[in-house]
């Protein structure tokens, strides 16, 4: 004859119960939150916003100043890809504005890649969403990128479902031409960097419309070095830039007297 539980033996099994449905959310935690790296310009406002938000969201971040494009190519991220910070974290590279959901998602799953990548700036991503913006929130993919250079996506934003979010990206690629075919409109800025062995400049800037890039602080690469030899910190210029092969590039510049 079967005994009946007493109170205490059924709380012990309805808590063991318990336990076992919430063991797998428990597992899906990683323990500690490995330290990040993260490589950057000193000068650049929104790389500078997104690690306040990821030191906000309990990650442990090390800034490196000395910009980003040497570290992205030795950690193999491609230029397709390519953003204005590059960061490592427990093997994994993450280039841009990723959000800090799927940096930790990424870290209990574990996938088999090279990282994440937000490619570009896109707007009302981590880090471009300040009161600056209004706003707006552009639709943007946060991509899976294998070590052969493919992708997929990992997660979306903001995107409609008719709406291919690199497209933009991806049509200011292939529609990259010589720069002196293309009337672009002027932009004013203030010199806040130059760098002339790396070929960029840092900048305080108004809107940039062809870019539809609203004003905030920068790094740009420069298509010509000889540029950089005409202005110097604290310069008020104006300047001519555009996206070319996923990086902004100012073409002209000079200054404003």
């Amino acid at each position: 004859m079967t005994r009946p539980l007493n109170r205490r033996t059924t709380l012990l099994a309805a808590a063991a119960a318990v336990a076992s449905a919430a063991w797998p959310a428990l597992a899906a935690k990683p323990k500690k939150l490995p330290v990040m790296q993260v490589w950057k310009d000193p000068n650049c406002g929104c790389c500078n916003d997104w690690v306040a938000i990821l030191r906000r969201e309990g990650f442990e971040v090390q800034t490196f100043d000395s910009g980003n494009t040497a570290v992205r190519q030795r950690l193999g991220m491609p230029m397709q890809f390519a953003s204005c910070h590059t960061a490592l974290i427990d093997g994994y590279v993450v280039e841009g504005h990723v959000n800090p959901a799927e940096i930790k998602r990424l870290l209990v799953e574990r996938p088999k890649a090279l990282g994440l990548a937000v490619p570009g700036m896109p707007i009302g991503s981590p880090g471009m969403d300040g009161p600056e913006y209004g706003s707006r929130r552009d639709p943007y993919d946060v991509l899976l990128v294998q070590k052969d250079g493919s992708s997929r996506v990992y997660q979306s934003y903001f995107r409609q479902a008719s709406t291919t979010v690199r497209q933009g990206f991806e049509r200011a690629q292939h529609n990259a031409i010589a720069p002196a075919a293309t009337a672009l409109p002027w932009a004013e800025a203030e010199v806040r960097r130059v760098d002339l062995a790396a070929g960029k400049i840092s900048l305080k800037h108004g809107e940039i419309k062809n870019l539809d890039m609203p004003p905030m602080s920068m790094v740009f690469q420069v298509q010509d070095k000889a540029l950089l030899q005409q202005v110097k910190v604290g310069d008020k210029i104006r300047f001519t830039a555009d996206q070319i092969n996923g990086a902004y590039t100012v073409l002209s510049l000079e200054p404003v007297r």
